[in-house]
């Protein structure tokens, strides 16, 4: 495997979601198998290297180096993950080490005093001693020799979510450097240090960590016997440093790739934010129709993210409501007109430039709102009838798959019950969220969590939604509110609520482009889906055609 060859494939995997930390975990899979290198008849077995180890160790028990721990038990099948080549051998961490053990508690100084490594200190990027505590000089002294770090120790980290399992190697220690209780000191035997870190931080260790670390109050430990009973595969030496150089060549393509995508998605974010931009505050025409031209010319390259297609739904409803989303028409009637035969006038409150045609308008102007029924359970009555609350409005839609019953009496059904077109508008939970009701089901109601909203002819209920949702997604719409904290949309707010008016023709010509376009962008958002399933697929295929060596 080379990184030309490699490289080969990045057009084809790095586009697929999260591509890096997927491809790595693939190269330290396939080094604990056998599989980056190929073997080499003419190496040492493991058999032979652990039969040196196990020499050394005696030795070093024998000078009183190290002290003689217990047998662990012999390697059960179902302890194996997967099969190894034959000159490998599965052994125990155990085995090719001659010291596992947690740090102990020390005493921590603000003072002058040595550094102390916790689990903030190993990081999969190394050894951070800036974020090292200190420790009393005087506690210091009383630590045993074999505590103090020495070159290519490893340190792995045993407490914590999202914490255990971290390891990293020691280089060059400071004199006297130790470790609290919360890491594992490990320290190799006649083996490749940074090969059994690999081995450490390899997809298959984590899991028998998540499986079998042991703790209280729900904290997850791993115990420096677990730490000792860890099974290992173990190639002959020279095949572990073959294995590291690999590896490290391979995580130095990762990191280059890592940097390419980072920057291309850098240069795509800036562009989609340049080209919505343009969109959003261009005055001159011609210039905006070139720049809606190359957006829309230009979808499916600028939208490659969720986030890409929730700007552009954005910039839509920006657009719809300014009058930028489809021409205005001469013949329309004046929005000045059609307040005026709603008996209606202009607000004098104006957030933004609209088009000199339309009219801003607040909801109490030309629509009647109302709260829903309050639920008494004292004092309510009646027959029992199935009502909406604000769980079950989303935007632009409903959620009845859990819809609620409460008495209702005769008197009250005309005053609570949803009609065809009624605007529901949440007070609060999320307030502001806003649906039209469409009547898909006959005789149900609504409670106070909700306002409805009837508008006269001359409002389109879906252009008003669209418009609230504008305002939701620009901010405006929160001035509203009013609590601190829990926000509500109460009714004065809603009735204070402006929005732009065009001509009622208008209004519709913006609710069907809206509709289309917002069709599209469903549309984009279920090919996103697919294309990162499929990259995904892709990514697995080709990191096992391009990493797998050659039979």
């Amino acid at each position: 495997m080379t990184p030309q060859r490699l490289l080969q494939h990045f057009e084809q995997i790095s586009d697929a979601p999260d591509a890096i930390a997927p491809l790595r975990r693939f190269i330290l899979d396939l080094a604990v198998r056998g599989k980056l290198v190929e073997q080499d008849p003419r190496d040492e077995p493991a058999s032979e290297l652990l039969k040196r180890i196990q020499a050394e160790k005696a030795r070093l028990v024998y000078a009183g180096e190290i002290k003689k721990g217990k047998p662990l038990p012999d390697i059960e099948e179902d302890e194996i993950p997967f099969g190894i080549p034959a000159n490998w051998q599965w052994v125990r961490l155990n085995d090719i080490t001659s010291y596992i053990q947690r740090g102990k508690s020390p005493e921590y100084t603000t003072g002058e005093g040595l550094p102390v490594i916790s689990q903030k200190c190993v990081q999969w990027g190394g050894l951070d001693l800036d974020s090292a505590k200190s420790i009393t000089p005087e506690s210091i002294e009383e630590y045993e020799p074999i505590r103090f770090l020495r070159r290519d120790d490893l340190l792995w980290n045993s407490t914590g979510t999202g914490t255990i399992g971290r390891v990293v190697k020691v280089k060059e220690p400071p004199r006297k450097l130790v470790c609290d209780s919360h890491v594992t000191v490990v320290r190799c035997l006649e083996v490749d240090a940074e090969y059994i870190r690999s081995w450490l931080r390899s997809d298959h260790v984590y899991a028998v960590i998540e499986d079998q670390a042991a703790g209280s109050t729900n904290q997850v430990e791993l115990t420096s016997q677990l730490a000792m009973n860890q099974v290992v595969p173990l190639p002959p030496l020279a095949e572990q440093q073959r294995i590291v150089a690999k590896v490290d060549e391979l995580m130095v393509l990762c990191d280059r790739l890592e940097t390419a995508q980072t920057e291309r998605e850098r240069r795509r974010d800036r562009l989609v934010a340049s080209s919505l931009n343009r969109l959003n505050n261009g005055e001159d025409v011609d210039a905006f129709r070139d720049h809606a031209r190359f957006y829309f010319n230009h979808l499916p390259r600028l939208t490659t993210k969720p986030g890409h297609i929730q700007q552009l739904r954005q910039t839509i409803l920006n657009l719809a409501v300014r009058g930028k989303l489809v021409p205005q028409d001469p013949n329309d009637e004046a929005a000045s007109e059609l307040l005026r035969r709603m008996g209606a006038e202009k607000s004098q409150n104006e957030p933004f430039l609209i088009p000199i045609s339309w009219a801003w308008v607040s909801v109490d102007q030309v629509g009647d709102s109302r709260l829903g029924k309050m639920l008494d359970k004292g004092k309510n009555k009646g027959t029992p009838r199935r009502y909406l609350r604000n769980v079950n409005v989303r935007w632009f839609d409903f959620d009845l798959s859990d819809v609620f019953e409460m008495p209702f009496e005769d008197d009250e059904l005309e005053e609570f019950a949803l009609h065809r077109d009624d605007v529901l508008i949440c007070e609060g939970g999320e307030p502001g969220r806003t649906a039209v009701w469409d009547e898909r089901e006959q005789e149900i109601y609504f409670q106070k969590a909700i306002h409805r909203v009837r508008f006269s002819e001359g409002v389109t209920p879906h252009f008003f939604v669209n418009a609230v949702r504008e305002s939701a997604d620009s901010g405006r719409l929160s001035t509203y509110f009013t609590g601190v904290g829990i926000k509500h949309f109460t009714g004065k707010g809603l009735a204070s609520y402006t929005f732009p008016l065009p001509s009622l023709a208008e209004q519709q010509r913006i609710v069907a482009k809206v509709d289309e376009l917002m069709a599209l962008c469903d549309k984009l958002d279920a090919q996103l889906t697919t294309t990162h399933t499929d990259r995904r697929r892709l990514l697995e295929a080709v990191l096992h055609e391009a990493l797998a060596p050659a039979v």
